[in-house]
C-alpha cells in the first residue's frame, strides 16, 4: 500500500479507492429523489482481492458516508457491507433511511437499464 486515496466519481455513481492512481475498490450507489429529501442507495462495495484484510473497505465506507452526510443526502443501505459498517458506527444513524420496497424497485430498474444501455 503505497499511495492510497479515495475519490468520489459522480459520473459513475461510485466512490473509488485507489492505490497510486489505480482503482482497487468501489462503493457503488444510485441517487434517489423519491422521498422527502435526496437519498443515496448504496448497493455494492468491493475491494480487489489482493487488497483484502487491510481495512480498505472501512476506509472507503467512511469516506463515502462522510461525503454523503456532508452533502445532506440520506443513506439507504442495501449493500451488506454498508449495513454491517453502519451497525458498528452509530454516528451515521441520523442520516440512515430505512430500505423500503420502493428503493429496491428503483434500484432494480436502474441497474437493468444500465445493463441494457
Amino acid at each position: 500500500m503505497s499511495d492510497i486515496t479515495v475519490r468520489h466519481n459522480p459520473q459513475r455513481e461510485r466512490f473509488e479507492i485507489l492505490d497510486a492512481g489505480n482503482v482497487i475498490g468501489k462503493a457503488a450507489y444510485k441517487e434517489y429523489d423519491g422521498g422527502e429529501s435526496p437519498q443515496r442507495i448504496f448497493y455494492h462495495t468491493v475491494i480487489n482481492e489482493e487488497y483484502g484484510g487491510q481495512g480498505l473497505a472501512g476506509r472507503l465506507a467512511t469516506a463515502a458516508l462522510d461525503s454523503t452526510v456532508e452533502a445532506g443526502i440520506g443513506i439507504v443501505p442495501v449493500c451488506p457491507f454498508i449495513k454491517k459498517f453502519l451497525a458498528k458506527h452509530p454516528e451515521y444513524l441520523g442520516s440512515v433511511v430505512a430500505v423500503a420496497p420502493v428503493h429496491l424497485e428503483f434500484l432494480e430498474t436502474a441497474i437493468a437499464a444500465r445493463t441494457r444501455g
